[in-house]
């Protein structure tokens, strides 16, 4: 039960929108275990009309644990925490991102959640779509659950990241550094159990999954569309429409998003930071 904050569910099947909380103020110990009871049920939780310094982002975000750096693109000089997700009102190429996925799941230990702040948004479109992956198991016939319960998956940066990667024609007024690191590969379960929650969720995605362990990636594909596409069906889904100083907050191990692409003309800038995680089981 919330007793200090309100929140609203935006769709059936995740998204909350939450009132009665400034993330500017230094927050007293019970409202940020509501907001992260909020986080656990609702999967991303979202509020309007902040107004928040960076370091007022980055104190916020620590409120939850440490904070990550991403890897292949640089923070802010004066707050590393914190990268700029930006696309240019001239920018017509593919925006940063563009396709459904979750946070840095080629690293070790993926984020358990990330922060995004709206600093500048178009007058329509930009908005950012979430898809709950606890239904997406659960949705899943017990026949295709016995099968990929035990089975691993290889995720890599390569894709976006590696010298010859997507960043190399987009993304020109950010920060990313390519490197032959995005080459790595790591291991995660194609099934991963939450450790806050216990629930069991779908956890592959088609910017950083490219094969499962001991398979090719030719023979790996035709399973990873069906559950790249099963992932994202629409009844799983929640929208956000974005508004100047709004924030998101979701839960990297249980949700997919997808920042849509249908903006040219205008500018969209968010401040993004990340929760570090631990390694899925």
């Amino acid at each position: 039960m919330l007793k200090t904050i309100q929140a609203s569910q935006i769709a059936g099947s995740l998204g909350a929108e939450i009132r009665g909380v400034s993330l500017a103020d230094e927050l007293p110990d019970d409202v940020i275990a509501e907001i992260r009871q909020a986080l656990l049920k609702y999967q991303v939780i979202f509020f309007r009309d902040q107004k928040l310094t960076p370091e007022q982002q980055i104190a916020f975000g620590k409120r939850f644990g440490d904070l990550d750096t991403h890897e292949f693109v640089l923070g802010m000089p004066d707050h590393p925490e914190i990268i700029r997700v930006v696309r240019e009102a001239d920018e017509t190429t593919l925006n940063f991102g563009g396709a459904w996925h979750a946070d840095v799941t080629h690293q070790e230990s993926p984020a358990m959640g990330s922060i995004l702040y709206a600093v500048d948004v178009p007058p329509y479109g930009g908005d950012t779509l979430f898809s709950n992956q606890y239904l997406a198991y659960e949705t899943l016939s017990e026949g295709m659950k016995r099968m990929l319960d035990g089975m691993t998956a290889i995720h890599t940066a390569r894709g976006p990241f590696a010298p010859e990667g997507r960043s190399k024609n987009n993304w020109k007024n950010m920060q990313v550094v390519t490197s032959e690191k995005a080459y790595e590969e790591m291991e995660h379960p194609v099934i991963r159990t939450h450790p806050e929650t216990g629930r069991k969720m779908l956890f592959v995605n088609k910017t950083f999954t490219v094969r499962f362990k001991d398979m090719t990636e030719q023979e790996s594909a035709p399973l990873l569309d069906y559950l790249f596409r099963h992932a994202s069906h629409e009844r799983f889904t929640c929208r956000f429409r974005w508004t100047p100083g709004a924030v998101a907050f979701w839960d990297n191990r249980a949700v997919l998003h997808y920042a849509l692409n249908d903006y040219t003309g205008y500018r969209r800038e968010m401040y993004r930071v990340a929760i570090a995680g631990d390694r899925p089981f």
